[in-house]
C-alpha cells in the first residue's frame, strides 16, 4: 500500500509539472471532509511556505500527507480568507441615493463586486456608462446581456455631477460592451471624460474600456482624449478565451494596450485567477503584457457571481498572490496589485 501511494505521488508530481507548476507551489489539499490544507515549495532546498500543520521537510511531509489522507493537487477548493463586509452605513446609503437620483449605473452593483462595502463606505465608485445591458455574454460576468438602449446624451454630465458631489480625486469610468454601436461607445467615453474634467479639473480620470470590436478609429478617439490611465483587461489566459470570453481576442487586447503605450498613456490591465489556468500560463500573460507596454497590473481571484456563470476551478492562496506581485515587479511593472479581492477598477486612492 505504501509503495502504491509513493508511486501515486510521483505521478501527481509529473502531472503538476505538465500543468505548469513553477517556482514554489505544490499544493496539498486535505480530504474533502477536512478543513485544513498544506502548501509546499516543491524545491528541495526551500522551506515550506506555510506551516499551518507543523510542516516538516518535503520528503517527510509527503509521507505524512498520505498517511493523513491528503492528496496532491495544484489547487485549493476552499478559501477561508475570502471575507467581505456587507455594504451598509451612512456613506453607502448616500452614494446609493446619489446613483439612483442621477440614474447612473456602477460596476460595483452590476458586477456584484466584493469590494462594494469598502469602496462605497469611503464614498468612491466606478461609473458604468452606456447603460447596464451588454451585447456580449462573457461566462464570468454577471452584467445583463441583451439588446441595450441607445446612448443617453445627458449621461456624461450626470457622471460628472456625481463625481463632483463625491469630491473624487480619481474617477474610474467603464462601460458595458456595445457591439451594436458603430464606434463601440468610444464617443461616450470621450464626452464623459470631458464632462468630468470640466467639473473636477484636478481629478485623475481612468477609463476601463472594451475592445471596440477592434476598431482602430474608435480606440484612437479615446487615446486622443488622453485619459490619465488607459485600462483594458485581458481577464484570463489565451487558452481559456473560447470558454471565458468567446467573443474577445487575446491578441486584440494586447494590441489595444500596445497602442495606448505608444501614445504615451499610462496603461493598466487585469487578470482573474481560478478559472483553470496554470501558473506558467499566468507568467506568460504577464510577460506578454510587459512586451505590450502595460505598466500597471491587477490580479484577483475569480468568484462565481451567480449560478449562471462559470464555477471556480480553484482558489488561490494570498501568499501566491504576493508571489505574483513580486514576480511582476521583477518583470518591470510599475505596480502590481494582487490579492484575492483585487479587481481591475478597484483603486485605493489617497
Amino acid at each position: 500500500m505504501e509503495e502504491r501511494r509513493a508511486l501515486d505521488f510521483t505521478q501527481h508530481m509529473a502531472k503538476a509539472s505538465r500543468f505548469g507548476l513553477v517556482d514554489g507551489f505544490l499544493l496539498l489539499n486535505s480530504h474533502p471532509k477536512a478543513k485544513s490544507y498544506l502548501i509546499f515549495s516543491p524545491q528541495p532546498d526551500q522551506k515550506p511556505i506555510i506551516q499551518e500543520l507543523g510542516l516538516v521537510p518535503e520528503a517527510e511531509a509527503v509521507e505524512a500527507a498520505y498517511r493523513l489522507g491528503f492528496e496532491a493537487t495544484w489547487g485549493l477548493k476552499e478559501a477561508p480568507w475570502l471575507k467581505a463586509k456587507a455594504p451598509q452605513g451612512e456613506k453607502v446609503e448616500e452614494l446609493l441615493a446619489l446613483v439612483e437620483s442621477l440614474k447612473l449605473h456602477t460596476v460595483c452593483q452590476e458586477a456584484l463586486c466584493p469590494n462594494i462595502a469598502e469602496c462605497w463606505g469611503r464614498g468612491t465608485a466606478t461609473f458604468m456608462i452606456l447603460g447596464d445591458i451588454c451585447t456580449r455574454n462573457c461566462r464570468f460576468c454577471s452584467v445583463k446581456a441583451g439588446k441595450p438602449l441607445p446612448p443617453d446624451s445627458q449621461e456624461p454630465e450626470r457622471v460628472a455631477e456625481a463625481a463632483r458631489r463625491l469630491r473624487l480625486n480619481h474617477v474610474v469610468i467603464t462601460s458595458v460592451t456595445r457591439d451594436d454601436l458603430p464606434d463601440g461607445g468610444a464617443s461616450q467615453f470621450v464626452e464623459t471624460m470631458k464632462a468630468v474634467r470640466r467639473s473636477l479639473p484636478k481629478a485623475k480620470v481612468e477609463v476601463l474600456i472594451p475592445d471596440f470590436a477592434g476598431s482602430l478609429k474608435a480606440l484612437g478617439e479615446v487615446l486622443e482624449a488622453k485619459p490619465d490611465i488607459l485600462n483594458h483587461n485581458v481577464e484570463t489566459v489565451p487558452r481559456l478565451y473560447p470558454l471565458v470570453r468567446p467573443k474577445a481576442d487575446y491578441r486584440r487586447s494586447l494590441g489595444i494596450l500596445s497602442l495606448a503605450a505608444q501614445a504615451g498613456l499610462t496603461t493598466k490591465s487585469g487578470l482573474m485567477l481560478g478559472l483553470g489556468e496554470t501558473r506558467q500560463e499566468v507568467l506568460e500573460v504577464m510577460a506578454d503584457l510587459r512586451r505590450a507596454g502595460c505598466q500597471i497590473l491587477t490580479i484577483g481571484q475569480y468568484l462565481q457571481p451567480t449560478s449562471k456563470q462559470l464555477p471556480v476551478a480553484e482558489y488561490i492562496h494570498p501568499l501566491e498572490f504576493e508571489w505574483y506581485s513580486k514576480v511582476g515587479k521583477e518583470m518591470g511593472f510599475k505596480a502590481v496589485i494582487a490579492g484575492p479581492l483585487v479587481r481591475s477598477s478597484y483603486y485605493k486612492g489617497p
